[in-house]
């Protein structure tokens, strides 16, 4: 029977948590062993005993409890010092960080198996455990929010004998995911919306939102098989920014989304650009910890410049911690139940598998995931 160890998470910025009460009962009926960490839930209101009530086993040593692991389940990776306490045939499985973890060279080392949940296929098989997808999700709801609440006026159009209030005009660049998700929350608050999107494909979606599109020409873009927005040229960034600039301007809000994975984010509006914007205006970017998608953005922090109001706080999902954690929570248990051998009552982690073949990255000292293999060598060169 495999012994599942969830772990409290330790950065202080990090409100969620990999595993809620409702979870238990489903990895229970799986056959595992569920051992969960004392005070794990307590920042979003969830006692020990409300895990312990439905047949979780609450630790109180992690130096105890790591070793008997077959995984380690978390939202963040485990640190390396934990990590080196686990079993060497151990998974763990987290938002990994891939492309930046400074540990991954020792993790190798060590035969460890390491599980990304950043890596998981976009598929019909893997929806469920796209948990990249449901934390943005709820990234663009809160960033709507966060650019609704640093704003000096209302979102909709009110009509009252004291005159009539134009409707707020939001400006969302990437209609991902997450931007969609802005998308509709800036129309449930009665904001004239308008967005923008390299993938022309994705214009339909905006519009079925009851949003405009913004059409710019750029020549050849399109998706990744994965479904993202592939990089543009230094020739099609210039004629996007240019054209986007009036937008921009005219927009009391605006909110980027504009991240690649595994690349530094491209900016997409210069402070020219900003300069140009009305005084009290906002602007919301969503990669500003990643080097962000506007010039002026400061990472984790709310800045004024030239009277524009530049939010690059972060931690967006972290905003509504609760949901963000049932979400990924669901996600790591859809990707469990996907992976389990019944017989066995164990993780059967199999790098032949199609899931695995992406979201494994490291596995008996070898690097599993095609990409990072691919970058780890040219390092190594």
């Amino acid at each position: 029977m495999s012994i599942l160890v969830f772990v409290k998470e330790l950065a202080e910025t990090e409100k969620r948590c990999a595993l809620l009460p409702d979870n238990v009962k489903a990895y229970k009926r799986l056959g595992a062993t569920v051992l969960v960490e004392s005070g794990m839930g307590l920042g979003l209101g969830i006692s020990d005993q409300d895990y312990s009530d439905l047949g979780a086993e609450i630790y109180t040593n992690r130096d105890e409890a790591l070793p008997k692991a077959n995984a380690v389940l978390s939202v963040r990776p485990l640190p390396l010092e934990d990590f080196e306490k686990t079993a060497t045939d151990v998974c763990s499985i987290s938002f990994f960080d891939p492309f930046g973890n400074p540990n991954l060279d020792a993790i190798l080392k060590s035969g460890r198996s390491t599980l990304s949940m950043e890596m998981i296929p976009r598929s019909s098989r893997c929806q469920k455990m796209d948990a990249l997808s449901s934390q943005a999700s709820l990234a663009g709801y809160v960033m709507m929010l966060k650019g609704m609440s640093n704003l000096h006026k209302t979102l909709p159009m009110m009509m009252t004998p004291a005159g009539t209030l134009k409707p707020a005009k939001v400006f969302v660049i990437g209609a991902g995911v997450a931007g969609l998700q802005a998308i509709a929350t800036a129309k449930r608050m009665g904001a004239n919306v308008i967005a923008y999107d390299t993938r022309p494909e994705v214009a339909q979606q905006v519009q079925s939102l009851g949003a405009k599109f913004l059409d710019i020409d750029l020549g050849q873009t399109g998706s990744t098989d994965q479904g993202y927005a592939k990089a543009l040229t230094d020739d099609q960034l210039v004629l996007q920014q240019q054209a986007q600039a009036e937008c921009i301007a005219s927009s009391d809000i605006v909110i980027t989304t504009a991240q690649l994975f595994g690349r530094k984010p491209p900016v997409l509006i210069n402070n020219d650009v900003i300069a140009q914007m009305k005084p009290g205006s906002v602007i919301v970017d969503m990669a500003s910890l990643d080097g962000g998608n506007v010039e002026a953005s400061v990472a984790g922090q709310i800045v004024d410049f030239e009277g524009v109001k530049i939010v690059g706080t972060g931690d967006w999902a972290g905003e509504v911690a609760l949901d963000a954690s049932q979400m990924y929570a669901n996600n790591l248990l859809a990707l469990v139940q996907d992976i389990w051998n019944e017989e066995e009552k164990s993780l059967n982690i199999t790098p032949d598998d199609e899931v695995l073949q992406a979201a494994l990255i490291t596995h008996k000292g070898e690097l599993i995931n095609a990409i990072i293999k691919s970058q780890y060598s040219k390092e190594e060169a």
